[in-house]
């Protein structure tokens, strides 16, 4: 066997030509973009084509630091080094790192490092001026090792990130060092759990390169956090949950010059895409004595110019590229030369762990030795300055403190003179207490009636939502593709059984038009009379959205502010209760509250919000927080999901909507949103709470950059989840609304669905759902009365509540107004030619004195706005 062909070498690859090597440098020269293939050429420039390439690299380089206000500078941070963990689920054939039970207790050591170790550790650092604390651990070890989850156990931890939380916040209020965390590969709501403590977090890809994880004896075979999707995974969640974020690549592993090619690609398209990579790492593989790859050569120091200089091009002037100067072998010049414009953590008190056989250069060395080749070498914080300066939503206001205590405010960069002090991690005031007044424009509810919103989009438009051009690449057309198939026999199906659907035949009727259509609706209709007979129920409720400051970047709304825009608002927990007991006055028997993920707020303000309506209206039904805002509750708290639950149904929640679903398939969610939980979470969210006792709704919200699949797949989920839990109350079609939604601005979406599409949906939810999901609702928020009616006869029986105010939809361009009486719900009805009935949340009988009060007041608040006109 050729060694080249053994695993962990490289195959073969033929030597570029003397042409392709001149035409790439010549693409370069001019400015133009590279592909791939011949970025792959010019990772192998040498000799006098790798000085011209350095020489391109370099101006791009220095065009980037003109631009960022910082000519001539090269960055580094002080850092100290915190080894939470040595042990590792993953088997990597090049670490030293990593280590085993057995070696840590015959060293005397723990399974992790203790609260004491770890504080130690950050004080000598801080005491030494360090400003960083970087703590670096092996990928969740309790999965593999029974002693890290005994270890967990006996502290007190659900697992290690659990942990890493702990010891961050441990470190922030005792020593005012800033925590970036590497625990390895993170899950989006591992992010949400870090970010409220943490400065910035971090990861390698090292390579896209599947053979070297899936192929016996490759580097990475073996270990399940190196498989190149999943890190990729990784890098994408860090940017939809806004954590700025380091990565970088590993070279001289195995992998070829195309696929060290297509790592740098794959890092830009993420960069591009949500512009949270901060840092990009190049960094040459070193061969560790006690390895498997200890025969390796090490990566040659050109190989390592090279790709410093092909990075810098392929990702830009604005990247950070950083190539780890205890790898470089003296070899200060050539790394600057070649683009790189920091130097990464650099410690004066501990070894960097990973690589021990190679100590850290002396500061002063560097800086010498930086100047040397003209530049000056400038401390910088954890977090780079450009991420500083954009401030929220990319530094928690419980981190903001720290990190002013260091920056210096005109440059971004860390005030040198700095000495880090502990100060208090804690929820910001005031926002949320008892005592605290609204905020904003607190009457929007009313006011959106009438004057509308102050302008069509959030001042922010361009930056918080992601990279529109390439959101545009990744959602391809926004119009349904049709198929053909045999309706006819498909609605032979259905007429019979529809439970016996297949899913062909199930997306034949989901395209069904004119006259199928029509027979599919009757079909629907007369299963809906069979299940739940001929009544239309509403309820009379009143929703509260108590805040719309929010950065999750969800594409699709409309309602989301910024907390200084000119229509944000923040109720006061007060002013909550006050709209809850004006509710209860008029007859209503449920208040619905959901509101922005602002980022003040606290995890236990949906305690004290339910808390408080309870007080003030015990007999009121608590219907509130969506799945997105029960995973922000409970990661902003550190409670499990099932724990946060138990308390927010303690404190007098009965119900949650089930919002936030969208469509449950993340194909779509990332088109639609930016940092929404996935469609996974949401699953484990809403079976949580139905094992908890408490219901919900469900809902799919359709019309944008989907397809009949989508919605195929969505209503299959939702009847598995119900045949599992029998949580679900009701499913509610939710209509996009376009006018004002960001992702329609922006020439994604489609104009909403067609009368036809919401027929289909209608009809296919009354199919598919039957018989696990009795009820099914119909918008006329979104639909109008015209609208709600045709529904009415396609399968729905339910149309709702009278809202008494509603927001999301009226800040997206619905025409429909903001609330309907019990007069209005019935005349709907009664324009399907059915009855109407009052029910509650979970679809019981009211009982008379509610009713009496309902239809005294007739469903609405006193001096309500006229309704806006169908």
């Amino acid at each position: 066997m050729n060694s080249s062909s053994l695993p962990g070498r490289p195959p073969e690859e033929p030597t570029p030509t003397a042409n392709a090597m001149r035409r790439a440098l010549g693409r370069v020269r001019s400015g133009v973009a590279l592909d791939v293939s011949e970025a792959a050429v010019l990772l192998r420039a040498r000799g006098e084509d790798l000085d011209a390439l350095t020489r391109a690299a370099a101006r791009v380089r220095d065009a980037g630091l003109d631009d960022a206000g910082r000519p001539g500078v090269i960055t580094y941070a002080r850092n100290v080094f915190i080894p939470l963990t040595r042990l590792c689920r993953d088997k990597c054939h090049y670490c030293t790192f990593v280590t085993v039970p057995g070696k840590l207790r015959r060293a005397g050591h723990g399974m992790f490092l203790s609260p004491d170790e770890v504080l130690d550790i950050a004080r000598r650092g801080a005491e030494a001026g360090c400003k960083e604390a970087l703590f670096t651990l092996g990928d969740k070890p309790e999965d593999r090792w029974p002693e890290a989850r005994e270890w967990l156990d006996a502290h007190g931890y659900d697992d290690t990130i659990a942990y890493v939380r702990a010891m961050a916040i441990r470190v922030l209020e005792e020593t005012g060092l800033l925590p970036h965390l590497n625990p390895g590969v993170m899950s989006w709501t591992d992010f949400q759990r870090l970010k409220p403590v943490a400065g910035s977090m971090g990861m390698m890809l090292e390579t896209t390169a599947t053979r070297l994880w899936s192929e016996p004896g490759g580097p990475h075979h073996g270990s399940p956090d190196k498989e190149p999707a999943v890190r990729l995974r990784v890098l994408q969640d860090a940017g939809r949950t806004n954590v700025p974020f380091t990565t970088g690549i590993l070279i001289g592993i195995g992998e070829t010059y195309a696929e060290r090619a297509e790592s740098i690609f794959a890092i830009r398209s993420v960069a591009r895409q949500y512009h949270g990579v901060q840092e990009v790492i190049v960094q040459n593989f070193r061969a560790k004595p006690d390895t498997a790859m200890r025969g390796m050569p090490d990566a040659e120091l050109d190989d390592l110019v090279a790709a410093i200089a092909v990075a810098r091009i392929v990702l830009g002037p604005s990247a950070r590229i950083q190539a780890p100067p205890n790898l470089v072998a003296g070899e200060y010049a050539r790394m600057i030369a070649a683009g790189i414009d920091d130097w990464g953590g650099v410690s004066p008190v501990t070894p960097d762990h990973v690589s021990p056989e190679h100590p850290w250069p002396h500061i002063d060395e560097l800086r010498a030795r930086t100047a040397e080749s003209g530049f000056t070498m400038r401390e910088r914080l954890t977090v780079y300055p450009e991420f500083v300066r954009r401030g929220e939503p990319w530094l928690d206001p419980r981190v903001l403190p720290h990190v002013n205590a260091l920056v210096e405010p005109d440059t971004g960069l860390a005030r040198e003179d700095a000495v880090p002090r502990g100060l208090p991690w804690q929820e910001p005031e005031d926002t949320f207490s008892a005592s605290a007044r609204g905020s904003g424009r607190t009457d929007l509810h009313t006011a959106i009636d009438t004057e509308g919103r102050s302008s069509d989009r959030r001042e922010d438009f361009d930056e918080v939502y992601g990279d529109w051009e390439s959101l545009r690449e990744q959602a391809g057309s926004a119009t349904p593709d049709r198929i053909e198939a045999d309706v006819r026999a498909a609605l032979a199906t259905a007429a019979d059984d529809p439970t016996r659907l297949t899913d062909a035949e199930a997306l034949a009727l989901l395209h069904a038009d004119g006259p199928a259509l029509d027979a599919l609706c009757r079909i629907a209709d007369d299963v809906r009379r069979d299940t739940v007979g001929d009544d239309v129920t509403y309820i009379v409720t009143r929703n509260i959205n108590f805040t719309n400051v929010c950065y999750t970047g969800c594409r699709f709304c409309a309602f989301a502010q910024r907390r200084t825009d000119a229509d944000a608002y923040t109720l006061s927990i007060g002013q909550v209760a006050d709209r809850a007991a004006q509710a209860w006055e008029v007859g209503a028997t449920e208040v619905c509250m959901q509101g922005g993920i602002h980022p003040d707020l606290p995890g236990t303000a949906y305690f004290d919000i339910a808390r408080a309506v309870k007080e003030r209206v015990p007999g009121m039904h608590v219907h509130a927080f969506s799945p997105m805002e029960v995973v922000n509750g409970a990661t902003r708290t550190g409670m499990s999901v099932r724990d946060w639950l138990t308390a927010a149904k303690e404190a007098g929640l009965d119900s949650i909507p089930g919002t936030a679903a969208e469509i449950l398939d993340d194909e779509v969610r990332w088109v639609l949103t930016k940092g929404k939980l996935p469609a996974a979470t949401w699953v484990e969210v809403v079976t949580t709470a139905h094992e908890l006792g408490i219901r919900s709704s469900s809902t799919m919200m359709y019309g944008h950059v989907d397809q009949p699949r989508h919605w195929l797949g969505h209503l299959r989920l939702l009847a598995r989840i119900q045949k599992q839990t029998g949580g679900f109350t009701e499913f509610v079609t939710l209509p996009f609304i376009h006018t004002n939604a960001p992702v329609y601005l922006a020439g994604i979406a489609r104009p909403g669905p067609t009368t036809r599409d919401n027929r289909a949906v209608t009809a296919m939810a009354r199919l598919l759902l039957h018989p696990h999901i009795p009820n099914i609702q119909t918008s006329w928020v979104k639909l109008g009365t015209e609208g709600a009616a045709e529904m009415l006869r396609s399968g729905a029986n339910d149309l709702g509540g009278t809202l008494m105010e509603e927001t999301i939809s009226r800040m997206a361009g619905s025409s429909y107004g903001s609330y309907r009486s019990i007069r209005d719900l019935v005349a709907i009805a009664e324009a399907a030619g059915r009855p109407a009935r009052q029910r509650t949340t979970t679809y019981g009988e009211v009982s008379g004195e509610r009713q009496a009060a309902g239809l005294a007041s007739d469903g609405h608040l006193p001096q309500l706005l006229p309704v806006v006109g169908d």
